[in-house]
Formats: structure tokens, C-alpha cells, sequence
């Protein structure tokens, strides 16, 4: 399996390399409210699991949703994929990793990992796609001002990947 299966590492419009994948990561503990009955954590929740990571790598690299709000331009969800590879148990200690990948659209590109820290297995992988629009939704057809300058510091070499609650 490709690292990175679902976003492509394609050359930059100008024909130089794309940046690698900024990403963050940060650990949880799976609560009584998001297991069923057999203490496993149900699917639908999954997905909150990738937002903790998408939330805290957004505000790491001053792209979160503050800025998008101050911005006045929102950013949904427009598609998502989950992976279940194995699951994940009522109080389980998790490592989930969001990984931001380049791409000079006006969409951000996410792909997550959730690893068991007592198992040392992958329970779940996946991806996001957010769309950056105006207020009453019609979608951005080139990158708004502020994440087009993120990206020319991210192509510059100038941010850091980091790491939160490890």
C-alpha cells in the first residue's frame, strides 16, 4: 500500500516538487459515550476522532477554524472515506495523525490515521476534502488570500510538522 494512497504527489504548476505532507498529531481516550454495546467505539464517531487532529493541526499552523471565521470563509466537509481496520476498545488510548497535503486548489486535502497506543496497531485511516467557499456557499475558484500565503510559506520550508499529547 501506498503511503499516502488517496492524494497523489503530483509536481507543483510551476513543475517543482510539492511540499511533503504537514501534519500533526495528537492522543485520546475513548469514553463510555462513544462505545456500544460490545464496548467497542461505534463507526459514526470515527469521525470526530479525525476532526480532534484536523482542529489541532489547523490551529498549529494558523490555518484552524478561527482564522477561517475571522477570514469569513467557511471551509465544509465535502467528502470523507473511513477505513475501519480494527477496533478501537471503551477507555483505549489512541494516537490519531491528520496529514495536510499539498494541493494549489482552493480545497484542503486531509488524510488521517488513528493507531491503538496499547496494541501498536492502525485502527482506522481516511481522508477529507474541504472546500473553501464564501458565506452563502458558492465555492472559492482559486485559493483565498490568507491560505495562498500559507502555502507559499509551507513551499518555503518555513513550517514545522509537530506533535501534541504524546
Amino acid at each position: 500500500m501506498k503511503r499516502y494512497p488517496w492524494f497523489k504527489n503530483k509536481p507543483c504548476l510551476d513543475g517543482s516538487p510539492c511540499p511533503a505532507p504537514l501534519e500533526f498529531t495528537v492522543e485520546r481516550v475513548s469514553r463510555f459515550e462513544e462505545v456500544d454495546s460490545i464496548h467497542m467505539v461505534w463507526h459514526g464517531h470515527y469521525a470526530s476522532y479525525f476532526e480532534d487532529a484536523r482542529v489541532a493541526l489547523g490551529e498549529h499552523f494558523g490555518i484552524g477554524y478561527a482564522t477561517l471565521w475571522r477570514e469569513r470563509i467557511p471551509a465544509p466537509v465535502k467528502q470523507m472515506f473511513v477505513n475501519y481496520h480494527s477496533p478501537l476498545a471503551f477507555a483505549e488510548r489512541c494516537r490519531i495523525t491528520a496529514r495536510l497535503h499539498w494541493c494549489e486548489a482552493a480545497r484542503m486535502n486531509m488524510s488521517y490515521q488513528i493507531v491503538s497506543v496499547q496494541h501498536n496497531n492502525r485502527v482506522a485511516s481516511g481522508y477529507t476534502v474541504q472546500m473553501f467557499t464564501l458565506p452563502d456557499g458558492v465555492y472559492f475558484v482559486e485559493q483565498p488570500a490568507f491560505y495562498a500565503a500559507f502555502c507559499q510559506r509551507w513551499k518555503a520550508g518555513l513550517l514545522q510538522t509537530s506533535s501534541a499529547g504524546k
